[in-house]
């Protein structure tokens, strides 16, 4: 006998599930270990889909295999368990619950991580192809329904979604499944709920919030949909309610936060269930005393998500108890910090304000030991003490930075930023904050791991899980950040892979590259690498933060922390980044608003000192500005106008000016950036004559239009771009002005020598070129470098000209002779200096099209070139 079973109290999905199986095992029989959820009783009393058997009427003896579906649980198959000890009996195990110690195993599992198990049961009967009646369908969707809540519940996944569709086109009737789905409350319920809510009482474990419930009642089992609606009515991260009955305690239990999984806490009582929502029966137990117990193993089970570790910035700048006051104050200045842990010998002493260093500055304590002024007794925390601890900590004491110390060293601090966006992400996680405020803020802290997968190629995304997982070894955080994490926010693909490590860069990607086989190019004194396999690079950095010693210098780099790495990004939109350790694969780290601006298509500088420090970015802000269709906010074009005005702009190197230039020159249409600039003020930067005049903007859109063309047609053949915006930027200067403009932007002497070239060819062409006589434009023009060409052809405003220096790239180019050498010898004519003006020759006739064949030319020779040989 092949027997289907499920779990005591069986629900839809378990009632589906085990319908579905028979399709599945032909022949096979179904029996429930007790009773039915009285939703369930009910449709069986309605539509009597399935014959199932008695507890009683089962022969155990007969049973050769043994079918669980819905549980894996031993005690959850109730008088059946029995069958698990016996030699020669076939377990097959069909489930959706998470693993657990004491889980059923057997010769056959399938374990899927789906919304409901009749989804699992759906995609079988799909898959082989088996014919089920529309009553049946609407089993497996009443299964599904219930389990997921309507498809509304965290739990539910995409699969879901498809299998209900499935069996909507197998007949599945939805008024069926929402007179069944309803819930309407009797007035036993009422009261039930009433007694409920009057009892409820609150727990608090590491800020979690766990509301209990009690009551009694008799001749009533089915109460999991009041649970449901309790947490409705309820301010709470999770509910149990315990009601008494005549002969058991049923239990019930409901879960909205990772802290507490309701299956793990109620297997202690014999039941199971999934981390949000679980059940258990319990006999011969006083209501007070399983309430007693609950709430000790409540407290066993809440586990924090986030401890010191998960919140900290680190590493952490410390200064050392012999350093003197006036450097701690430079220090402080220098990496923006308010606060600096003391430390000798690398282990931690205490800690020194600015507060404090601002006065025994004032008092002339300048050279004092910062030991001496350290505060010895400030709280420190280890890197596993529960957030919500640290929080009571920071606002008991009025501290607002904790050093977080391991073996008597630190190795991270918190900060009241780091608390708050902690906090404030947890309110958002629990939905404490309405879906409108949600909205508005952008999904801070939210977790995009699936749109990652989804956006970026499998190769991509498998690349970053690998790095995640590597990083957990080591002990690393690693994060994806710049522009691949904003154009995922913004729907764009940018397979640009930045990561960095909060640890050693290099460490990480030489791991990754050993097990993916794939080579890697380290640079140890930046602490970056790189990781190439095929097509894929990865770029791996460390979390570094620098300071600038001077304007417009370049800045020194040190290790730092990731959010210090960020801050030292040019624009909110690019300091996004996504976690790719494993626990938070995907969560997103915003300190600085960026989701906020790409949503709102603004540019925005992250500090006042921004232009003054690095210049360069004024040119990056124009450029991000008109490649996404944003705006800069008026705060910064106040702060470029400014940097201008100080004359920043005169320090800064005239070789990082012009690698702007170029990578403007790049973009698509790099003409409205160079108007932005102009209206910035910035073109003066290069030369102060230098304006974007209408005839600047006709040659650029010349040039623009000319190189579109030539991509249209030529899509193989190379130039370099960047050389033709560059000649057009300039053309409109006197001789003498484009020298200094070149030598503003420090151009290399022999690029300088070929722009003269290029410039003076161009000039010297579009004067001469005959634009009708086909072999005087190709010896004008074969032999040129492309960009002389195409410069010529977009600068020159003579149409036929133009059209001339098409005819020569679309066809008079390719036009050479078909005889050779060898066969001019073979014909009699001995080699020397006759060989290139026969060839001459023959190719000004083709070029007038007045020879097409190999014959023709040999006649032609024969005839009208036999005084050349």
């Amino acid at each position: 006998m092949v027997l289907i079973t499920s779990h005591i109290n069986a629900d839809f999905d378990a009632f589906a599930s085990a319908m579905a199986a028979q399709k599945i095992y032909p022949g096979a029989v179904v029996c429930f270990p007790g009773s039915l959820e009285r939703k369930v009783r009910d449709f069986v009393e309605a539509f009597r889909p399935m014959e199932i058997k008695r507890v009683k009427d089962i022969p155990l003896d007969e049973v050769t295999r043994l079918i669980v579906v819905d549980t894996k649980h031993p005690d959850r198959i109730g008088q059946f368990k029995a069958l698990l000890d016996r030699p020669g009996i076939e377990v097959h195990i069909y489930d959706h619950h998470p693993a657990g110690e004491e889980d059923i195993h057997g010769e056959q599992e399938v374990m899927e991580h789906v919304g409901a198990v009749s989804t699992i049961f759906a995609e079988m009967i799909q898959e082989r192809e088996i014919p089920i009646t529309p009553l049946e369908a609407t089993i497996l969707c009443l299964g599904i329904y219930e389990e997921t809540g309507s498809l509304i519940y965290p739990s539910t996944t995409p699969r879901d979604l498809t299998a209900v569709a499935f069996l909507l086109r197998r007949g599945a009737n939805l008024k069926i499944l929402s007179g069944f789905l309803r819930e309407e409350m009797s007035r036993e319920e009422f009261t039930l709920i009433n007694d409920l809510l009057q009892s409820l009482k609150e727990v608090v474990v590491h800020g979690v919030i766990i509301k209990i419930g009690t009551a009694r009642m008799e001749g009533f089992e089915d109460v999991s949909h009041l649970a449901h609606r309790i947490m409705d009515m309820e301010d709470t991260d999770a509910l149990i309610i315990l009601v008494g009955m005549e002969d058991k305690l049923l239990m019930v239990a409901r879960s909205k936060v990772g802290e507490l999984n309701v299956a793990q806490l109620l297997a202690e009582f014999g039941g199971g269930g999934h981390p949000s929502a679980a059940s258990a029966t319990v006999k011969d137990m006083p209501l007070e005393i399983l309430e007693e117990s609950l709430t000790e193993a409540i407290r066993r089970h809440v586990r924090p998500l986030k401890v010191a570790r998960d919140v900290m910035t680190t590493p952490v700048i410390t200064i050392t108890a012999e350093s003197r006051i006036r450097e701690a104050g430079e220090m402080m200045t220098r990496y923006g910090v308010n606060v600096l842990p003391v430390v000798r010998d690398e282990k931690y002493l205490g800690i020194i304000s600015r507060e404090l260093v601002v006065k025994a500055l004032f008092h002339g304590f300048g050279e004092s030991r910062c030991e001496d002024f350290a505060t010895i007794d400030a709280i420190t925390t280890s890197p596993e003490t529960p957030v919500s601890e640290v929080e009571s900590s920071m606002i008991e004491q009025n501290q607002r930075f904790v050093p977080v110390i391991e073996d008597e060293r630190i190795t991270g601090a918190i900060t009241r930023t780091d608390l708050l966006r902690s906090l404030y992400e947890d309110s958002l996680r629990k939905g404490r904050i309405s879906s409108k405020e949600y909205t508005e803020v952008h999904g801070m802290g939210r977790n995009i791991g699936r749109l990652l997968r989804e956006r970026l190629p499998a190769p991509f995304s498998q690349f970053l899980s690998m790095a995640g997982s590597v990083a957990d070894e080591l002990g690393f955080g690693a994060y994806l950040v710049g522009g691949c994490v904003r154009d995922l926010l913004r729907g764009e693909e940018n397979l640009d892979i930045d990561i960095v490590v909060e640890g050693n860069g290099v460490a990480l990607a030489k791991t990754i590259a050993e097990r993916m086989e794939a080579r890697v190019i380290v640079h140890q004194r930046f602490g970056t690498a790189q990781v190439i396999k095929g097509a894929m690079k990865l770029d791996v950095a460390t979390a570094r933060t620098e300071y600038y010693e001077s304007p417009a210098a370049l800045p020194h780099v040190e290790m730092s922390s990731i959010k210090k790495d960020l801050y030292r990004r040019d624009f909110t939109i690019n300091t996004l980044a996504l976690k790719l350790n494993k626990k938070d694969f995907g969560l997103l780290i915003d300190f600085f608003g960026g989701q906020r601006d790409i949503k709102d298509r603004v540019v925005r500088v992250l500090h006042n000192l921004s232009f003054i420090e690095d210049p360069t970015r004024a040119f990056r802000a124009v450029r991000f500005a008109e490649r996404f269709g944003f705006k800069l906010t008026k705060h910064t074009e106040n702060l470029i106008r400014l940097a201008i005005r100080m004359e920043i702009f005169d320090k800064l190197s005239g070789t990082r000016i012009y690698d702007e230039m170029v990578l403007i020159f790049s973009e698509t249409d790099p003409i409205k950036t160079i108007r932005r600039l102009a209206e910035q003020g910035l073109l003066q930067v290069i030369h102060r004559g230098l304006s974007f005049s209408p005839a600047l903007e006709g040659l650029l859109q010349s040039v623009h239009d000319t190189i579109s063309w030539f991509d249209l047609l030529f899509l193989k053949e190379g130039y370099d771009k960047g050389i033709l915006y560059t000649l057009a930027l300039l053309s409109k200067l006197g001789k003498d002005e484009r020298d200094s403009a070149l030598e503003r932007l420090k151009v290399p002497f022999r690029l300088q020598e070929r722009l003269r070239r290029i410039w003076d060819a161009a000039g010297e062409i579009s004067m001469e070129l005959p634009a009708e006589d086909p072999v005087g434009i190709y010896h004008a023009l074969q032999g040129r470098e492309m960009e002389t060409i195409l410069f010529t052809m977009a600068q020159t405003q003579d149409q036929e000209k133009k059209r001339a220096i098409s005819r020569f790239l679309l066809e008079l180019r390719q036009v050479k002779p078909l005889l050779t050498g060898k066969e001019l010898k073979a014909m009699g004519i001995p080699p020397g200096p006759a060989y290139s003006l026969i060839f001459r020759q023959i190719l000004e006739e083709r070029l007038r099209n007045r020879l097409e064949t190999k014959e023709e030319e040999a006649a032609f020779v024969r005839t009208e070139l036999i005084s050349l040989i």
